[in-house]
């Protein structure tokens, strides 16, 4: 019997075999793994059987938050990883090689912006085009073109990929579609509606969802035909074809980069995952009335978030997300000291992360693009006055005071 998101997730652990009768997965922190029966061992390394042999390759409290969040993007595999970024690095290093072209949206995040550049310097070719109209994408294509990679809403000025049409330019030129699904999470957008071959989620943001654990995650949607795919080693050409990408991926990202999620980081992130829906949902409503508040206050020049009718991709954003997300960007009204405005704030933090129960803010120019520099800023619509927020569970009122007050000339 098919159930709800929130049910799903959380009853995950319990419907597979659990030790002692337990209701979460206890986390295993051994690294070996002893074999009465060396054949066992060796069918493992091999791939004729399932288990485990060392940590660095996985563990049981892993598997179960694999299981938990393949579950919530409807995929056929998914791989964690330490980080998003470790899970981003493990998907291209695994797939690609020197000469095999890449398309990429031109407001990615800042450490993505930053690893492709050490990807171009390993001799992948990568084009930055404006992905929010699918013809920039088509018109950057290649013979060698092997990728299209995006992210659903953009940080931190929350542009929209053209997601739909994107996923059919690439199933028609048998492209792998990447999409990062971070700032809207499994529970507000699927993916593997717009036909995408991987989702990439950085498990620290939403999901987790507290601020106490770092995590990624790869999922393969059973879109891609891997059997058509040339970079694919022939160690992993066995068994069911859909699985041999997620399997080098793997491979390749965990146990020989080692970016390896943690078993007590792993508990953590399934732990929050139980309450994403509960949480989005304070979030999204957070985020909206706020983002009315600043576009009618005088302090705020500019606002940026997909839920207002303004906005250049609403209407998208509201026919394929179940929400807006929880990320707004403001830009302060001349004459008013971004940092002034940052130290007034008393309830919301300023702080580099985002996802969290938290309200935080940052002055993006200054920090997280920074490395970047100003004409690449420019070019991605960041003012140097821009401040970008993570909105939180609060009650909304305390919010709105906070702002008015620090707002207030």
């Amino acid at each position: 019997m098919k159930q709800g998101f929130t049910t799903t997730i959380l009853h995950s652990d319990r419907r597979q075999t659990i030790e002692h009768g337990a209701v979460h997965k206890p986390v295993h922190i051994s690294v070996p793994y002893a074999f009465e029966d060396p054949e066992d061992l060796i069918k493992i390394f091999q791939g004729e059987k399932s288990g485990y042999v060392y940590g660095r390759q996985g563990n049981p409290t892993n598997s179960a938050l694999e299981a938990k969040i393949n579950a919530m993007e409807g995929g056929v595999a998914t791989a964690c990883f330490s980080t998003g970024m470790a899970a981003i690095s493990a998907v291209f290093l695994a797939l690609f090689r020197a000469n095999d072209h890449i398309i990429a949206s031109a407001y990615i995040f800042g450490n993505t912006n930053s690893f492709f550049g050490t990807l171009s310097a390993f001799g992948c070719e990568i084009t930055f085009v404006d992905a929010t109209q699918v013809e920039n994408v088509e018109a950057a294509l290649r013979p060698n073109t092997r990728a299209v990679f995006v992210e659903t809403i953009a940080n931190p000025c929350t542009q929209i990929a053209d997601l739909e049409k994107i996923g059919e330019l690439c199933a028609t030129n048998n492209l792998i579609y990447i999409v990062d699904n971070t700032l809207t999470s499994p529970y507000l957008f699927q993916a593997s509606t717009v036909k995408a071959s991987l989702i990439i989620n950085s498990l620290t943001k939403y999901i987790a969802g507290h601020g106490n654990a770092l995590g990624g995650a790869v999922t393969d949607t059973g879109h891609y035909n891997w059997q058509t795919f040339p970079h694919i080693y022939e160690n992993y050409q066995r068994g069911d074809s859909a699985l041999w990408g997620i399997t080098q991926i793997r491979k390749k990202g965990a146990r020989d980069i080692g970016a390896t999620l943690s078993a007590e980081a792993a508990h953590r992130i399934a732990v929050g995952a139980e309450t994403l829906a509960l949480r989005m949902n304070r979030i999204c409503g957070n985020a909206l009335e706020l983002a009315v508040f600043f576009t009618a206050h005088p302090g705020v020049q500019k606002v940026y978030y997909p839920g207002l009718v303004a906005h250049a991709q609403h209407k998208l954003a509201k026919r394929i997300f179940k929400s807006y997300g929880g990320l707004i960007s403001i830009e302060l009204a001349e004459g008013l000291n971004k940092i002034d405005f940052l130290k007034k704030l008393n309830t919301v933090i300023c702080s580099s992360h985002l996802g969290d129960t938290r309200t935080l803010a940052i002055p993006v120019a200054d920090t997280i693009y920074w490395e970047m520099g100003a004409e690449r800023r420019q070019s991605m619509g960041i003012n140097d006055s821009l401040i970008r927020l993570s909105v939180g569970i609060e009650d909304i009122e305390d919010l709105l005071k906070d702002f008015n007050h620090a707002l207030m000339v």
